[in-house]
């Protein structure tokens, strides 16, 4: 942590004489040491301590690069409030592995992979079951959301915002949970391969199979850039917690294969070079799009924060980040001030925010060091929780939530109602094969 101190100085010194470049890169290497320190300490690709600080210090690196005219120099609010949410994240996660993590990663490998093994056939049945209703029930419901709305946003091209108007308030969580399958799949298939008679013997496997393209079609229907990426990377993910490993082969196959279907999603979007590069405002107005559009979506997040810490006159005093409570209730419906609060961004267009938003929008400072503190905590006791499974499908909740620590650049995953949702969904899944 004192490396991360004296990095975030030396980063806030250098922007404050505008070498925006330096300044990034020195938070770009404390972020990398934080992850290495973890995975050093763990043999953990996806500890989700050394996910957080990789992606959430990194991005605010990428961010000081300063490369589009909407960026402007931070407050001093700004670097003290994102180094305070580090810094107790880190921290606290930190104190309650001391206290209480009497097992390393390694002694407990032996005992969450015999438990994640394929010993319990009902266990893989119940898996099995739950992604054919998954699948069924997300299939449902895309398909009355294309009837009651008109359109598919695939298949409605030139129209710029299809994808975001194919939406029903309650039915579009359905739709989405598809999310879910592939990452249950992965579970199912070890399970499976364990037993040592291959995959393609099970009628069980090729079911598996046909749900993870019915999974994998509907954010592609839907035109949705995001539901694809967290789909394919909680799979990933779950793949990497039950296997401790990942191939840097496995890396280039689902790069080769995502890389053209996020552009392929981004021209069915109609979004030409042009609109985006009209959008984003960057000083090199030569820069290819493909770096271009990835370098905002991470930095204007952190720029859309000094935004709203400048610009914010009152504090919503917890309002916002409940806000899933209000709409998974209906409660948003029947008293619409509850989710009245105004979006300080630097253009209205570019509304990604970063995980710590809200907690700053709720009570300044203050919600920056409890929040930061909070989920230090929470991860921490997941990642007990996935030390000691005795149900494979704990290792989907897993693998979620780092997918939230990977992406905490982007936006407030916990005030998020999809969030919740798909936690709930994957609760249930857990209770029901570990029952």
């Amino acid at each position: 942590m004192l490396v991360y101190l004296i990095c975030c100085i030396v980063s806030f010194i250098l922007a404050w004489q505008h070498i925006y470049v330096l300044s990034g890169l020195v938070l770009l290497g404390a972020a990398l040491w934080l992850y290495i320190k973890d995975y050093m300490r763990t043999g953990n690709l996806i500890h989700l301590r050394g996910l957080f600080c990789l992606f959430f210090v990194g991005g605010q690196g990428i961010s000081c690069f300063k490369l589009s005219r909407l960026q402007t120099d931070w407050a001093l609010m700004t670097w003290i409030s994102l180094f305070l949410a580090v810094v107790f994240f880190w921290t606290v996660f930190e104190i309650l592995t001391r206290l209480f993590d009497g097992w390393s990663e390694k002694d407990m490998q032996s005992v969450y992979r015999f438990f994640s093994s394929g010993e319990s056939p009902l266990q893989a049945k119940r898996i099995l079951i739950s992604m054919s209703v998954i699948t069924a029930v997300s299939l449902l419901a895309f398909s009355f959301e294309a009837w009651r709305l008109g359109f598919v946003p695939m298949f409605s091209y030139g129209v710029p915002h299809a994808y975001s108007e194919f939406h029903i308030s309650g039915v579009h969580y359905f739709t989405v949970s598809c999310v879910l399958v592939p990452s249950l799949s992965v579970v199912y298939s070890l399970m499976l391969a364990r037993r040592g008679r291959g995959l393609i013997r099970y009628k069980g496997f090729w079911l598996a199979v046909v749900c993870d393209i019915m999974a994998v079609m509907i954010p592609l229907l839907c035109v949705s850039r995001f539901q694809l990426i967290l789909a394919v990377g909680m799979a990933v993910f779950t793949y990497i917690s039950m296997t401790g490993s990942f191939s840097l082969i496995y890396v280039g196959v689902l790069l080769v294969a995502l890389i053209p279907a996020y552009v392929a999603l981004t021209v069915l979007r109609s979004h030409s070079v042009e609109y985006l590069n009209g959008i984003f405002e960057m000083k090199n107005s030569h820069m290819p799009i493909f770096i271009t559009q990835p370098y905002m979506y991470i930095a204007n997040n952190y720029d859309n924060f000094n935004c709203m810490a400048a610009e914010l006159k009152h504090f919503s005093f917890g309002l916002k980040g409940l806000f899933p409570l209000w709409a998974l209730t209906g409660l948003k419906f029947i008293f619409p001030s509850l989710a009245d609060f105004p979006l300080f961004v630097t253009k209205e267009e570019l509304t990604t925010v970063t995980l710590f938003y809200d907690a700053f929008y709720d009570f300044g400072v203050v919600g920056m060091i409890f929040f930061g503190g909070l989920l230090g905590g929470c991860c921490y006791l997941l990642g007990r929780f996935r030390r000691k499974l005795t149900c494979p499908a704990g290792h989907v909740i897993y693998a979620q939530i780092a997918m939230y620590m990977m992406l905490s650049f982007f936006t407030t995953w916990f005030s998020n109602p999809t969030t919740w949702f798909y936690l709930i969904i994957s609760g249930i899944v857990y209770v029901y094969v570990n029952s």
